[in-house]
């Protein structure tokens, strides 16, 4: 979440546009490096050969291994198309030119937001990810992680509106009324009172 906030403070500051983009079917079909072997579905047992199991070669959903192939796959096309993992957060990569542009990106799961100096890198980049994955090209970013982001010529807003009102409205408190901090900000509590 803080590589989030990082990324959007960066792109507010410098003008730049969030784009994002979320892979179809992330978990599928990638390739496993390990051998795997499943029972035969009930509805495609084959008569004759009820004990026998298929080996699969490439991933399923609720596969352990799944997210660590998908991982794996994207990881190894990014740093293919020139793409360098940071050490401290293994979900940003940032990928620069010989014009001292860059491209800075942030992958959670199959979810991919980027922003950067020049233009052409990021419709670029939108075109090699299609080609390699099928991919839903969601435009400006307006949704990511329970934050809602509003991009316009005056900056870039935040907030969490659509998150609390279904906390909310789980927590059976929507028709709450809202008040002002019956306190003052910053003020410690013990347990003798506060100081």
């Amino acid at each position: 979440m803080e590589t989030v906030r990082l990324i959007i403070a960066l792109a507010a500051q410098r003008q730049w546009k969030i784009h994002q983009m979320n892979v179809k079917s992330a978990f599928l079909n990638d390739p496993l490096d390990e051998e795997v072997y499943v029972k035969q579905p009930s509805s495609f047992i084959q008569s004759g050969k009820e004990e026998k199991v298929h080996r699969l070669t490439k991933t399923l959903y609720d596969l352990k291994q799944t997210p660590r192939a998908w991982n794996k796959r994207i990881d190894s096309f990014l740093h293919a198309t020139g793409f360098k993992k940071c050490t401290s957060d293994h979900g940003l990569y940032v990928k620069t030119n010989d014009y001292e542009d860059f491209l800075i990106l942030c992958l959670y799961v199959d979810d991919v937001i980027f922003t950067g100096s020049n233009l052409k890198m990021i419709d670029d980049f939108k075109h090699i990810m299609m080609k390699e994955f099928e991919m839903n090209n969601l435009g400006l970013m307006s949704y990511f992680l329970d934050i809602e982001v509003i991009q316009g010529d005056d900056g870039i807003f935040i907030h969490q509106r659509k998150f609390v009102a279904e906390f909310l409205k789980k927590s059976e408190m929507e028709d709450s009324n809202s008040v002002k901090t019956p306190i003052e900000t910053g003020i410690k509590l013990t347990k003798e009172g506060h100081r």
